[in-house]
């Protein structure tokens, strides 16, 4: 199973009920999106193999033959088994350490203003992030969600500090 494979069955087991391919790219955008991308292709592509599989199962077809999935007991027991015993490494990739990384080919103007835009850029999340955990304690939604959210904000945090923590020969955003 791949992860993307498993965080489709992870959303059809923790939203309940059935969801088509297009809500489950709007609920992965919502709830996943910002730390793990799924693109419409790629959901239409997996939901085809995870039915083949048998680990959904596809209800009756709505309008513009848009069909619902919801997760087996076989999707439901394969994709937590995957949680625990084959939850793959780790990568980061971040963009803009591309920019850092290649820096000093890039005239110091340039490379600034894509500092400066990504500085924006994580300001803006961190704070996004701040008042939708603000809104979610209020509204008392689940210890997971806030755990995943804290995730977030701590990571902003981290990546403005590096900001700032920038050796003087790189120019500062």
């Amino acid at each position: 199973m791949n992860p993307t494979a498993a965080s489709l069955l992870g959303l059809l087991d923790t939203c309940g009920g059935e969801l088509t391919g297009g809500e489950l790219v709007r609920v992965a955008q919502t709830r996943i999106g910002d730390f793990w991308t799924l693109t419409r292709s790629q959901v239409y592509r997996e939901l085809t193999k995870l039915e083949s599989q048998g680990y959904i199962q596809p209800g009756s077809p709505g309008p513009r033959d848009s069909r619902p999935y919801r997760i087996t007991r076989s999707g439901r027991s394969t994709y937590r088994r995957w949680l625990v015993e084959e939850l793959p490494g780790e990568t980061v990739r971040i963009p803009i350490l591309l920019a850092v990384a290649f820096g000093g080919v890039l005239p110091a103007d340039e490379l600034r203003d894509l500092l400066a835009a990504a500085h924006a850029e994580h300001t803006k999340r961190l704070a996004r992030y701040r008042e939708l955990y603000a809104e979610l304690e209020t509204a008392g939604v689940d210890a997971y969600s806030l755990a995943t959210l804290s995730f977030g904000i701590h990571h902003e945090q981290a990546v403005l500090h590096w900001f700032e923590s920038l050796p003087p020969e790189i120019p500062s955003p």
